[in-house]
């Protein structure tokens, strides 16, 4: 039998799959006819290569980007080593109390102020103030306000006020005379630089804090007054008094030894215990009569410092009374200080009086349409009408301006 397929055309490299799944389908054309086998798609080492497509541009980066790993380089890419700085430090007490005592060396003069007194901020925010240390703390604050004026000056006043408001996170590891002087400092760095401020908002804020605490203060007393007056007049020679009275005492104690080692040679009376147990009851009694004298003369002390402090502001108050917008409150703040005028010193009524008066008499100018400086208090209306008063302007708009009311044509 010949060749079924002879004569007939090669077959084609994609065969019909349909009439391939009919003769597979059909099993009585099974022994009847055998399938060509379907020639297999060409293996592709001997398929033609194809041709290789251009290599993309590479895209500009930056030199300061790190280059992206690949996921099989990010996993057998080791992990870098960085190196990091500590940016704190455990200080010990004795070196916290050396920075104090170079701090408080350095804060008192004027250069060096702002640098020491932020080495101070930055104490008092790691919490390295601590009440076996308070004393240190409270010598720079101390040589801070050495000079009790230099807090308001203009290129200080700011480090001044960022101080005293974070002294006051540490104010619980001073003793009580400490808190009441940082009290009186605080009304003179805080509050009083508080009435220097631009917003009308925190200036009143201010105000309103200082009628309070002149509320609260105690009347004053003729004792409070004799005090006064005795502390201007021993102002200039408590230097002195201070030198004298130091070199005074070891004399005096080396009399008292004296005295004793006359009276007792052999020191019998120690031994004698009836006469110790008679002195123990004075002595409590001494104890207790003496803390209540010093609690005393520190609350005398403290309202002295603190009335001081209400002055400054009252006065620094007073100069910023040319700006228009802080008027009505200064009105406000002095007219209550003098309301409750009993409550100051007599050197410090006399100031209140003397500020009450100038604060009305720059009422009466402000009633009277001036200023502060005497000259006329004119708004734009009335500046702009006194201005064109004396202008020549024409009724005819852009014709004849110069006020001769001839009309010029411009014919080109």
């Amino acid at each position: 039998m010949g060749d079924l397929f002879e004569g007939l055309p090669p077959p084609s490299a994609n065969p019909q799959p349909q009439e391939n799944d009919i003769f597979a389908a059909d099993p009585s054309n099974s022994g009847k006819r055998e399938l060509s086998p379907v020639p297999s798609k060409p293996s592709p080492a001997l398929a033609p290569a194809p041709a290789p497509s251009p290599a993309p541009a590479p895209a500009l980066k930056s030199a300061l980007k790190r280059p992206k790993l690949n996921e099989s380089n990010a996993q057998a890419a080791v992990p870098e080593r960085r190196i990091r700085f500590k940016t704190t430090t455990d200080a010990s007490e004795q070196q916290v109390i050396e920075a104090m005592k170079k701090i408080s060396s350095h804060i008192g003069s004027p250069g060096k102020f702002s640098k020491a007194a932020k080495l101070a901020i930055q104490l008092i925010q790691a919490g390295s103030v601590k009440p076996s240390n308070s004393d240190y703390f409270f010598s720079i604050l101390e040589s801070a306000m050495s000079s009790p004026t230099a807090c308001t000056d203009q290129s200080v006043r700011a480090d001044y006020h960022a101080l005293f408001l974070a002294a006051q996170d540490a104010a619980d590891c001073l003793n009580k005379r400490q808190k009441n002087q940082l009290t009186a400092w605080t009304m003179r760095a805080v509050v009083a630089n508080d009435l220097f401020t631009d917003d009308s908002f925190l200036f009143s804020k201010t105000a309103t804090q200082i009628k309070e605490v002149i509320s609260n203060l105690p009347v004053a007393t003729e004792s409070d007054d004799l005090e006064e007056a005795t502390a201007l007049k021993d102002e200039k020679e408590s230097d002195g008094a201070d030198l004298q009275e130091n070199q005074e005492l070891p004399s005096v104690a080396d009399s008292q030894v004296s005295k004793t080692e006359e009276s007792d040679p052999f020191g019998l009376d120690d031994l004698i215990p009836s006469a110790a147990k008679k002195d123990d009851k004075p002595k409590g009694k001494k104890d207790v009569t003496k803390i209540r004298e010093e609690e005393e003369e520190e609350n005398r002390r403290f309202l002295k410092l603190q009335r001081e402090a209400l002055v400054t502001c009252l006065e620094i108050a007073a100069r910023r009374y040319k700006t228009p917008w802080c008027q009505t409150v200064i009105d406000i703040l002095v007219k209550h200080a003098f309301d409750n005028i009993s409550r100051f010193t007599s050197k410090q009524r006399e100031a209140i009086e003397k500020l009450w008066a100038s604060i009305r008499e720059q009422q009466a100018r402000r009633k009277q349409g001036k200023s502060v400086n005497g000259k006329l208090d004119v708004n734009a209306f009335e500046w702009l009408q006194q201005k064109y008063a004396t202008e020549k302007i024409s009724i005819r708009h852009a014709v004849g301006g110069s006020g001769d009311r001839h009309c010029e044509q411009w014919l080109g």
